[in-house]
């Protein structure tokens, strides 16, 4: 995130965002580890961040893959949104088409860049948590696109959670 550009709170009260999944050709989703800087710091997610002003979510969602990850991207499609009452925040989540061959993350945003696959995401100790619903939604929406190894979605999901998660 830019600090010289202001959290803009939306009229419903909440600070609303994006963040970006992309996968490559083995079928792995690009994930980060957060910089010890920034909120949730050294967690694992997918990128993305606030939306400015009167930015469109797609406009968000190449900024902030181009300041975290000096990425171009392409959006496709909106797939996932959460509502975080206890945080006033708002989420959309997106898959996106990865168009950079090099990456280069941001060290005050991105500690790391991982590639990972849904079951790795999932069940990595460092992820934030509504990753499972995210991917769940991706999977839901375009199951051309998400390979998971030998697991079934269902075992995907109870393996991560103990219980089947709630689909989108």
């Amino acid at each position: 995130m830019n600090p010289n550009l202001e959290r803009t709170i939306q009229p419903d009260g909440h600070l609303h965002g994006v963040i970006v999944a992309c996968q490559d050709q083995a079928g792995r989703w690009l994930l980060i580890r957060r910089s010890a800087t920034v909120p949730g710091p050294l967690r694992v997610c997918f990128p993305g961040g606030g939306i400015n002003g009167e930015e469109t979510q797609t406009e968000a969602v190449v900024r902030e893959m181009r300041e975290e990850l000096a990425a171009e991207v392409l959006p496709v499609r909106c797939v996932w949104h959460h509502r975080f009452e206890e945080r006033a925040i708002t989420l959309w989540g997106w898959l996106a088409k990865l168009h950079s061959v090099t990456l280069s993350p941001d060290p005050d945003e991105v500690d790391e860049i991982l590639w990972l696959t849904a079951h790795e995401a999932i069940n990595h100790p460092d992820v934030l948590p509504h990753t499972d619903e995210f991917i769940a939604a991706l999977q839901q929406v375009s199951p051309f696109f998400f390979k998971v190894s030998n697991l079934t979605w269902r075992e995907l999901i109870e393996n991560r959670s103990g219980r089947l998660a709630r689909r989108i």
